[in-house]
């Protein structure tokens, strides 16, 4: 396989100028130029992106840590790094918790790895670190945005929404639709973003004298298993709230699934409202009502900001996200 020193070596120039025709990195003349790409042409050069970066000084990856590859939720984001990322001639390489360790050691592990192949900057969307864990970037950390969590220390390379203001609309959508009997699943309870919107829900439901303590509630871990396990054990409960809260969009559609098996019409019998938005939310049946997190906004921002930290450039960013209900089929106003 042809190296760029054959290429020199055939063209009959320098190192360095070969390096500057292929990247187009700096000055040379055509005649040098049409030289060099002669040679290229004659060698059947192609240059890897190793060279590349070993003569630029930067990979043109970005990495991306997110804690699983899998579901509705994760995956739109990433198509909206990657496109974007392209547009700007860049490329993603994503590394997702895997591993033996709890959440905090994987997402560790996980920004290593993404250190360790040479990514320019770094985008991590996890709440299992705290400010201490951000040692683990070394001199990356100014070229790190954080999505969907922040971290007092770098204020302005985090973006996120208002989780505790998404609980508190989703407990106004049930009341104005006059609920007040609700079982509530939430997600795990180690994480921050989890445990506000639930603590939003809570406070809205205890402002209107709701006794917040007497209700049916579980925990799962975001996943349609947890919400049909959830399901399952809520009818058998015997108890008949009239709506259900799911703290996102999979777990209650995996609640959807076992409601319709067990006879239970939803919103008829019983309304369920999700969180997120996500598009299994538009596609569920019957269509969910939700709590929309601005994901797209949030995640093209911070993108914004680590292109301008790393590459220094001029993008526009902006930080306020507004969280919003979107209504759909699966809460009803309550007529008993």
């Amino acid at each position: 396989m042809a190296t760029i020193k054959d290429v020199a070596r055939l063209a009959g120039v320098g190192l360095g100028t070969a390096s500057r025709a292929i990247n187009g990195s700096g000055p040379v003349s055509p005649a040098t130029l049409e030289r060099v790409r002669k040679a290229i042409d004659e060698l059947g050069f192609r240059p890897s992106h190793a060279a590349r970066a070993l003569l630029s000084g930067s990979s043109k990856m970005i990495g991306v840590y997110i804690p699983a590859l899998s579901g509705t939720f994760f995956t739109p984001i990433l198509q909206i790094i990657d496109t974007e990322l392209r547009a700007a001639g860049l490329h993603m390489v994503v590394a997702f918790g895997v591993g033996l360790g709890n959440a905090r050691r994987q997402a560790l592990e996980g920004i290593e790895f993404l250190i360790e192949r040479g990514c320019d900057g770094l985008i991590v969307m996890t709440s299992a670190l705290d400010e201490g864990d951000l040692a683990v970037a070394g001199s990356r950390l100014s070229r790190l945005v954080a999505l969907n969590h922040g971290f007092a220390t770098i204020p302005d390379q985090c973006f996120t929404v208002d989780h505790m203001l998404g609980g508190r609309l989703a407990a106004r959508t049930l009341l104005e639709n006059g609920h007040r009997d609700i079982a509530l699943l939430t997600g795990p309870m180690e994480l921050e973003d989890s445990v506000a919107r639930i603590d939003g829900f809570l406070a809205e439901l205890a402002a209107a004298g709701i006794d917040t303590t007497a209700m049916w509630r579980r925990e799962g871990d975001f996943s349609p298993a947890a919400g049909w396990a959830a399901a399952r054990e809520l009818v058998a409960s015997g108890r008949k709230p009239t709506a259900l809260f799911c703290a996102n969009d999979e777990m209650a559609v995996g609640a959807l699934s076992h409601f319709q098996e067990a006879g239970i019409r939803v919103p008829h019998d019983l309304s369920v409202l999700a969180y997120d938005d996500t598009p299994s939310a538009e596609y569920a049946a019957p269509r969910l009502t939700s709590v929309r997190m601005p994901w797209q906004q949030m995640t093209l921002n911070g993108i914004n900001q680590l292109l301008n930290l790393c590459y220094d450039l001029k993008r526009p960013v902006e930080r306020d996200f507004p969280v919003t209900v979107t209504l759909r089929a699966s809460v009803a106003k309550l007529d008993r």
